[in-house]
């Protein structure tokens, strides 16, 4: 059976209501609520409740972060409803790090934008160049590929999870650092996540990613089927 075009599949289902399903928006580091917005306006004309997250994301370690953001989000969502996730950059490796030792019996689905599930070597490269430390902080610093490395240690998803990777890279400096395709920040290879549902690349960049539309598209197809959308050959 041929596929319906996505543009055609979001208008149709566009006037469904998702008001028992919750979605919490996390932004990546150094970023705030504010890059999140276009895909909060955009969640909310589906017809999701959405809480979009601000937290300061460069003053504590990854670990610290999960236990304080995730449960503060999640009471924000209206009470019995659906919890899904839609994170961008380490906003992915925050919802892991709680996940790995925590259960939300009421968990959905999570979309990833970008995530450095298996770190990233932009880290290994820069954590000791002066500056570094400030703008990243202690959890910019747990993002690498090495023994300090956060998402290393996690281990598999065990939850509803698609990922969106980028391809195009609008720094040319740090992309001389990622073998293979990237997205400025992470490679392609290293967004991926064992036991992760799917898994798409996009022609778009790591600090754009969430504004872009075709992405936002993939992520609000996803969180109604659980799969990413792709043209019939």
């Amino acid at each position: 059976m041929k596929k319906i075009p996505l543009a055609i599949f979001l208008l149709l289902f566009s006037t469904f209501s998702f008001a028992n399903s919750c979605v919490i928006l996390l932004h990546g580091l150094a970023k705030s609520e504010r890059d999140m917005r276009k895909l909060d306006e955009a969640l909310v004309k589906e017809g999701f409740v959405t809480v979009n997250f601000d937290y300061d994301s460069r003053n504590f370690p990854i670990e610290t972060l999960s236990l304080n953001v995730v449960p503060s989000a999640i009471e924000q969502c209206p009470k019995g409803a659906k919890i899904n996730f839609v994170t961008h950059s380490m906003g992915g490796i925050v919802v892991r790090t709680y996940l790995a030792d925590h259960k939300i019996d009421n968990l959905g689905r999570v979309v990833m934008l970008g995530p450095p599930n298996q770190g990233s070597e932009v880290v290994d490269t820069y954590k000791n160049v002066p500056g570094f430390k400030q703008i990243g902080g202690p959890a910019g610093l747990q993002l690498g590929t090495g023994k300090m490395s956060v998402p290393n240690s996690i281990g598999a998803a065990e939850f509803d999870v698609g990922v969106i990777a980028g391809t195009r890279s609008i720094n040319l400096i740090l992309s001389k650092f990622l073998p293979g395709k990237d997205d400025g920040k992470v490679t392609v290879e290293r967004t991926k996540l064992k036991g992760m549902n799917d898994h798409i690349s996009m022609p778009v960049t790591h600090p754009f990613m969430m504004k872009n539309k075709k992405v936002i598209k993939q992520v609000i197809y996803y969180l109604k089927n659980g799969y990413f959308y792709r043209e019939s050959k």
